[in-house]
């Protein structure tokens, strides 16, 4: 892996190596025992230049469990605020020594720019409405940590589906391990073309209801009757398979995607996620780390 700006084109067999090492580092973690130091001698850099939570940390706390030393680009306190163009400021961070670059931008293109400007590894950490590829890896991991088998799963994907850059990873990797992937949303969510679903329609054919937040931030606005026709309520969780659960990549916008009674409920995988998206990250590093040596 020379670095991992999209899921696009690999393999199930090459992303279920990914898997194997994040599990394995998922147990590491899990029981406290030692992780061997592979990044010890290498300058991860984390440069967001959007706001993010889980991303950001997890990358840190993965970076560093393996050893690394992090650099911590702060957008708004850089010369960037001067007039300096991005292709300038990241030059600059690999000038000063970075070796793995994560990068997270507001632009579709920005991770695959910063791949062609720099001569280190870089990963992309979000980039616009495109791809977030390791948001989609550690919900396969956490798919697999659940139910051990993939294939034959329902998954519904719903929401602002046409504006996620996770809905976007989901519904290009989830087919490669044979799952049946539903895009549930109002007219004004779904890319041009997709059919129109509705949620009741769908609750009993679902073993996981992933939800999406409305992206507000790209321009989204809420349709009328959204919750009405789309929140994941306990009157519809009641109505799911008894196995079912369900997911949220976060940030949750209670009491609109869904409901405190959901999110909080054993159905919830959501702090699942969060937990895995450690090592899944820890993985993706590894086996980066292994390509520059």
């Amino acid at each position: 892996m020379k670095g991992l700006i999209s899921l696009a084109g690999q393999t199930k067999g090459e992303l279920e190596a990914v898997l194997t090492r994040a599990d394995g580092y998922a147990r590491h973690l899990e029981d406290r025992s030692a992780i061997e130091p592979v990044l010890k001698d290498v300058v991860v850099t984390s440069a967001f230049f959007e706001p993010s939570t889980r991303t950001k940390l997890s990358f840190d706390r993965a970076a560093k469990t393996l050893g690394a030393t992090v650099l911590d680009f702060n957008p708004d306190l850089s010369s960037l605020v001067k007039g300096e163009a991005l292709r300038d400021t990241l030059l600059t961070l690999e000038a000063m020594g970075t070796d793995i670059l994560i990068v997270r931008h507001q632009d579709d293109d920005a991770a695959w720019l910063a791949s062609d400007w720099m001569g280190v590894p870089v990963i992309n950490a979000g980039a616009g409405k495109a791809e977030h590829p390791t948001q989609t890896l550690l919900d396969l991991l956490t798919l697999r940590r659940h139910f051990g088998e993939l294939s034959g799963l329902g998954v519904g994907i719903v929401g602002d589906v046409k504006d996620s850059r996770v809905a976007a990873g989901l519904v290009d990797v989830l087919p490669l391990f044979e799952m049946d992937v539903h895009l549930i949303a109002p007219e004004e969510f779904l890319p041009e073309g997709s059919p129109v679903v509705e949620l009741d329609e769908m609750l009993t054919d679902l073993d996981v209801v992933y939800l999406l937040r409305i992206q507000h931030e790209r321009g989204a606005l809420r349709p009328p009757r959204y919750m009405e026709r789309f929140q994941m309520n306990a009157d519809r969780a009641r109505r799911l398979k008894e196995t079912a659960v369900v997911m949220h990549p976060g940030p949750m916008n209670r009491g609109v995607e869904l409901t405190d009674d959901v999110a909080d409920s054993p159905r919830s995988l959501i702090l699942e996620q969060v937990r895995n998206g450690v090592p899944t990250r820890m993985a993706v590093l590894d086996l980066v780390a292994e390509n520059m040596s």
